[in-house]
């Protein structure tokens, strides 16, 4: 199955996360797109900036989106990882992952600094539509 995930570049956990899917993703059956590059608006108009900018989403071959914990469910799944995020889609864990998970995206920059150091990652790169579009 082939993917876009949507994600924010400019999140160090968010890139960190990627990577790290990137890496796992040798079959390339997921394209990375990174909401915070420039000409995004123009590539996707159909989609809504906010709505990916509040959470991470997926996009299926047939073109239904999957947010949040259902999305890195999928993307893991997809490079044969799933089993890391399978157990947070449990009934009971589900209600009580997908709420940490809906304050971990409101809060992701000021919980990247705590983690990380860094608030905002302006040098954070996966390969994505974002160095494809500076290529061309």
């Amino acid at each position: 199955m082939k993917i876009k995930i949507f994600y924010d570049g400019l999140c160090p956990l968010c890139a960190a996360e990627m990577k790290k899917l990137k890496a796992y993703d040798t079959e390339q059956c997921i394209q990375f797109v990174d909401i915070q590059m420039t000409n995004f608006s123009q590539q996707y108009p159909a989609l809504n900036w906010d709505a990916l900018n509040a959470r991470i989403h997926v996009q299926k071959e047939n073109g239904e989106l999957v947010t949040g914990l259902d999305a890195t469910y999928l993307a893991w799944e997809s490079v044969g990882k799933g089993w890391l995020y399978s157990w947070l889609r449990w009934p009971v864990i589900r209600w009580l992952a997908d709420g940490f998970y809906a304050f971990f995206a409101r809060n992701r920059y000021t919980i990247s600094y705590l983690l990380t150091g860094q608030k905002r990652c302006a040098t954070c790169v996966v390969q994505s539509e974002k160095d494809k579009s500076s290529n061309v």
